[in-house]
């Protein structure tokens, strides 16, 4: 998805009110006895990715004292979903609704949300238009090509050869994000690395995922990583060739318990908690909630055994360095066609970074 552009300051503001939020105990005072959040998945919530990235923040509110929690998983971005969300509302009595898939947005979280005006609905994209659509809907987001940058970090100090593979979904700005802010990590360690991609051209295609995985491992990748939907395939091939893999959106430790290094994960419980707490407390739910480690947005999962100790050190110092602002993208910087991209040092939120459509010099692959 390519996100819309917003000022350094507009998200920093968010970004501190998160925290703020995030700092209140849930079940403060409340202006009701209780709220109901409902979740809907595009597949199944145990994907070991996308999906599973936001069912895990649910359980965390299931244990909350006073939020009830009704899901629903597999429902298709169609007129499917309008009635699942109608279903949650009028049934369940939904309080919000998080719609976690992109193509849920537009006509069906806004057509319930100016239907059913009472009721929050919030979508996990930057779409919300403040200008033109329903105050009760909104949207929220987190930077996750920071958490790959520190994959990058782990990366280039577990692998032996300096060849790291990635295998892309397909080549728009987040996931080409990500793919560039692994190099940079696995560089800011190994000058010499480099990432081989491939693009599957499908969010979820895994007999596709399993052989682009193969292809890298075959062309002397000694570490994979992607952004695909769901990263079970990528890194149990992986696994399967003794490779180490870099997991992506939701915890796949179980999945690798030789090779796995780290993963990028959205922390999706910070939001979801900023959202409780304002149901709870009668308080203006925000309409736009997004960051990075600077306000608790992006984690990376647990090392595993394919970790080195040095790209466990260098892994946390790297973290603190982003929470403190370290840029990733410091010019100047080539695409890997020779052209100059990026001139000086550009801040982490940089709105020019949300136009990126290129691959760097040392990603090897193409967009086209």
């Amino acid at each position: 998805m390519t996100m819309t552009s917003l000022s350094r300051r507009s998200l920093l503001k968010s970004g501190a009110a998160a925290l703020a939020a995030s700092a209140l105990p849930l079940g403060a005072a409340r202006a009701q006895d209780g709220i109901t959040i409902g979740a809907i998945y595009v597949g199944p919530r145990d994907d070991f990715g996308w999906n599973q990235s936001h069912a895990a923040a649910m359980d965390i509110l299931r244990e909350v004292p006073g939020v009830s929690v009704v899901e629903e998983e597999n429902v298709p971005e169609t007129d499917a979903v309008a009635k699942s969300m109608e279903s949650m509302i009028n049934l369940d009595g939904a309080n919000l609704i998080l719609a976690t898939s992109f193509g849920y947005y537009n006509p069906f979280v806004l057509d319930v949300a100016a239907k059913y005006p009472e009721v929050q609905l919030r979508h996990c994209a930057p779409l919300w238009n403040p200008d033109t659509d329903p105050k009760n809907a909104g949207s929220y987001f987190s930077y996750l090509n920071q958490a790959h940058y520190v994959n990058g970090v782990a990366a280039g100090l577990s692998s032996a050869s300096g060849k790291l593979g990635f295998i892309a979904a397909k080549p728009v700005q987040t996931v080409l994000s990500n793919c560039n802010s692994f190099l940079l990590g696995a560089r800011s360690v190994n000058p010499n690395a480099t990432v081989q991609v491939i693009f599957t051209g499908s969010w979820s295609m895994p007999v596709r995922e399993a052989e682009a995985t193969n292809a890298l491992i075959d062309a002397d990748c000694d570490v994979i990583s992607c952004h695909v939907d769901s990263p079970k395939v990528v890194i149990e091939t992986a696994e399967a060739r003794g490779v180490k893999s870099c997991g992506h959106n939701a915890d796949q430790r179980a999945l690798a318990p030789n090779g796995f290094i780290t993963g990028a994960e959205s922390k999706w419980s910070t939001t979801y908690k900023i959202y409780a707490e304002a149901l709870m407390s009668g308080e203006t739910v925000p309409n736009l909630i997004a960051g990075g480690y600077h306000n608790d947005m992006v984690m990376n999962t647990p090392f595993g055994a394919g970790a080195t100790p040095e790209a466990i050190t260098a892994a946390g110092a790297a973290i603190e360095a982003l929470k403190g602002g370290k840029p990733i993208y410091v010019g100047p910087l080539k695409d890997n066609t020779g052209k100059l991209v990026i001139e000086g040092e550009m801040d982490n939120y940089a709105p020019e970074l949300e136009k990126m459509n290129y691959l760097l010099d040392g990603v090897i692959g193409s967009t086209t």
